[in-house]
């Protein structure tokens, strides 16, 4: 009796075992595509475009998203724990999907495709850490399109030259879209070209395109909180710089850089800049090629110079 017992209970755990497998057979058979998770905003958008629909790109961070602060959620991992490719940032723009992703253990083939740019050094908590920040070069992005596009065709050889002809229109547009910003910044008053924003995510974007960084509230992370002694060494360095206005960042709460703009007298420009997550659908930034278009104009109007707009080719 207790062999039949346990019988029945080893057939009864098969079955079980067959009914949770056949399960997650039918939930891939109904989506054939290669699941491809991303942990920013710029990765989806480069990923969505190259792959053209050739596998399911799961972006976990969402337009305005703050990578720097984001704490994973229970639905993460399980993205994770399916994916067929990671694409992160790396550099430690996104620590906490970083933890994650090392946690899980998984055997998914996993890409920092950031870190294909050889990184500016900035100082934090006196010490010389890379600079997440890759994409205020559009050309850096150029090569991370690239090493986006490898890693999709290594997942869905089969798709190659589709793949490849879509990463090769990006990248096109992102060179007429680099001259493009080079010939903005012409306009801009030599002695205006100075960029001040909310947090030291500009780097790339100033030494690509001809602007001095005069000062940032906080530093290359989010998780930073300034001091009062912070806040007025950056009201003297604006006085000092004599900028004629100062940004505030979409993904970051205006409050303490406004109070930066009133003390130092200086304008608070009109549109905030995207800095670390493109724009939510239907914005002016919903694209990473939109999103540096509309920081350029931004930035070249509220410093003195005159934009002739970006057209994008569609």
């Amino acid at each position: 009796m207790a062999k039949g017992f346990k019988r029945r209970q080893f057939l009864l755990g098969g079955a079980i075992a067959l009914w949770l497998y056949s399960c997650e057979g039918q939930e891939r058979s109904a989506n054939q595509k290669p699941r491809v998770v991303s942990t920013s905003t710029i990765l989806t958008d480069l990923a969505t475009t190259i792959a053209g629909g050739a596998v399911q790109v799961i972006g976990i961070l969402k337009p305005g998203a703050d990578p720097h602060t984001y704490e994973p959620v229970p639905a993460d991992t399980a993205a994770m724990e399916k994916a067929d490719l990671i694409l992160y940032n790396g550099y430690n723009l996104e620590p906490g999907l970083i933890r994650l992703m090392k946690a899980a253990g998984s055997n998914v083939r996993q890409i920092a495709i950031g870190e294909v740019i050889p990184p500016l050094q900035l100082e934090k908590e006196g010490q010389k850490v890379p600079d997440p920040h890759v994409w205020g070069d559009v050309q850096n992005v150029a090569k991370m399109a690239a090493a986006v596009r490898d890693g999709l065709i290594q997942l869905v050889p089969n798709d190659q030259e589709k793949m490849t002809q879509n990463a090769d229109r990006l990248i096109a547009e992102m060179n007429r879209l680099d001259a493009w910003i080079k010939q903005q910044m012409q306009t801009i008053p030599a002695q205006n070209r100075r960029l001040v924003t909310t947090h030291d995510a500009f780097q790339y974007y100033g030494k690509a395109y001809g602007l001095t960084i005069a000062g940032t509230l906080i530093g290359i992370s989010t998780e930073e909180q300034p001091s009062a002694q912070t806040v007025q060494r950056l009201v003297q360095s604006i006085k000092s710089a004599r900028v004629p206005a100062i940004f505030a960042e979409t993904t970051i709460n205006p409050a303490l850089i406004q109070t930066v703009a009133q003390e130092s007298g200086v304008k608070l420009a009109p549109q905030q800049l995207y800095s670390d997550s493109i724009g939510a659908p239907g914005s002016a930034g919903e694209t990473y090629i939109k999103m540096m278009a509309a920081n350029t104009t931004a930035i070249v109007e509220a410093l003195g110079g005159k934009v002739t707009p970006f057209a994008a080719k569609s």
